[in-house]
């Protein structure tokens, strides 16, 4: 399994995305956003995913240098139309208008329809931490990647709806980025990708019977992921369904639907919380770092070294990895330096 420094899968990933023709600008967010989720430990939202956006800009499914198009607008809302640009791309412009929103009275709320894939909903928590502000963020999959069935199911109705929180502290911030599936889709095609088992309690066959097998997601007939909660599973599908209509519904996209379209990208909700202006930002951070530290000074069972909360494992997977660089498995390894060599662009020795 190679192992590539920051830096230098940085500057081949760039440079496969301007080889298929995305503006340097463009290319710098995509990249910045992919590399920044290796180093962080979320494999399932980096480099993979390479491949796919290129697949899809080349068939015409998402596009680069895609205008971001308002459809409503009010001094605390915005909803947009990204045209199927690069996710990751528009939901930054998306911020870069919320922002001065938020800052102006408070508050601010929005909405992207037809969006590339985002990527990690956890960088745009640590942007507006950095600047002050809650962060309470969904997507859905647009109507598709129907991949989560409901307790009881054996058929997928629901994607994996991820719920991000970011929220400012004394120090790091807080960042909750999970899925309300058991675990991410991308997680199960990195274990595909190695031809390794995935963890029981994750995936159903198509009879809805347990299996660790990750073949069953991307071979007919197709399984499911499991919900988040295990027994209690009715939790993290609750939570699922409500983010689902929040996001398709109130975007002007779409919610999951039967018969759904190939996966392209997905509609977008952000919700800004100026900490200033609530009870006042010292206020919010004196509580919030008391809170944060009380939690971590709580006595540790054996085997435990210390008590970590949402963030944690991100900055420390950050600092091990600008350190000891991004392993990249060789299955995806041999799928990029194939792409290089379709694309001129020549890989990196490792």
């Amino acid at each position: 399994m190679p192992t590539l420094r920051p830096a230098q899968l940085a500057t081949f990933a760039r440079a496969l995305f301007e080889a298929g023709g995305v503006p340097a600008d463009e290319a710098e967010i995509v990249t910045r956003s992919l590399v920044g989720a290796n180093l962080r430990g979320h494999d399932s939202h980096g480099v993979l995913r390479i491949a796919q956006y290129l697949e899809a800009l080349r068939e015409g499914r998402i596009k680069a240098d895609a205008v971001l198009e308002t459809l409503d607008e009010s001094p605390a809302l915005l909803a947009a139309d990204a045209g199927w640009g690069l996710g990751q791309v528009q939901a930054h412009r998306l911020l870069d208008r919320l922002i001065p929103k938020a800052k102006a009275i408070g508050m601010a709320a929005g909405t992207l329809r037809r969006c590339g894939h985002t990527g990690r909903l956890g960088e745009y928590a640590e942007r507006t931490a950095a600047e002050g502000f809650a962060l309470i963020a969904t997507v859905n999959s647009h109507g598709t990647g129907n991949r989560v069935a409901p307790p009881g199911g054996i058929e997928g109705r629901l994607s994996t709806n991820p719920l991000c929180i970011g929220i400012p502290t004394p120090d790091a911030p807080l960042v909750l980025d999970i899925g309300t599936s058991v675990c991410a889709e991308g997680k199960v095609r990195v274990a595909f990708q190695k031809g390794e088992s995935v963890p029981e309690g994750w995936l159903l066959d198509a009879a809805g019977r347990p299996t660790t097998d990750p073949g069953v997601l991307y071979k007919e007939p197709r399984g499911t992921i499991l919900p988040l909660g295990g027994a209690q599973a009715y939790k993290g599908f609750g939570l699922s369904l409500v983010l689902d209509a929040l996001a398709g519904g109130l975007s002007g996209g779409s919610c999951s639907r039967g018969d759904p379209p190939p996966a392209i990208g997905n509609t977008v909700l952000f919700v800004l919380l100026d900490t200033a202006r609530f009870g006042g930002r010292d206020h919010f951070l004196r509580e919030v770092g008391g809170l944060t530290t009380y939690v971590r000074s709580c006595p540790t069972a054996e085997g435990i070294e210390q008590i970590l909360v949402p963030g944690d494992p991100e900055r420390m997977m950050l600092e091990k990895r600008q350190v000891e660089g991004i392993p990249i498995p060789d299955g995806l390894w041999k799928a990029l330096t194939a792409l290089a060599s379709n694309l001129g662009v020549a890989a990196p020795n490792v």
